[in-house]
């Protein structure tokens, strides 16, 4: 099974859920194209929920990082929401999650993002 992306929205909060495996080629391409299309619709806070991937490579970890760089030249931010223990685990080996910080509440996680902006 490839990916799926379904984006919706929280108040100014984009919440993007990915479902299957994000790999190298067509899966990580779409995440870049669906992140890509919340930015220039002027989505400036980006929620990933990863509740329903169930498997992700470095192709997709870069994605994710690609995101948080292109969302902070933009004074954006993007946040992760359920990661599965391999993104946790990816995170930590390449020291990224001192940057995409993750969430396991999504209420939580949006408050987070109003708390910044105050």
């Amino acid at each position: 099974m490839s990916v799926t992306a379904a984006v919706r929205r929280s108040g100014d909060v984009s919440i993007i859920d990915f479902a299957g495996k994000i790999t190298r080629g067509d899966a990580s391409g779409i995440v870049r194209d669906t992140i890509r299309d919340v930015v220039n619709s002027g989505g400036r806070q980006i929620l990933v929920n990863l509740r329903e991937v169930t498997y992700i490579d470095s192709a997709g970890v870069g994605e994710l990082a690609g995101a948080y760089v292109t969302l902070s030249k933009m004074s954006g931010v993007v946040k992760l929401l359920h990661p599965q223990s391999k993104v946790q685990d990816l995170l930590q080996i390449t020291k990224l999650y001192a940057v995409l910080v993750a969430f396991d509440d999504e209420d939580t996680a949006l408050r987070s993002f109003a708390a910044a902006s105050s």
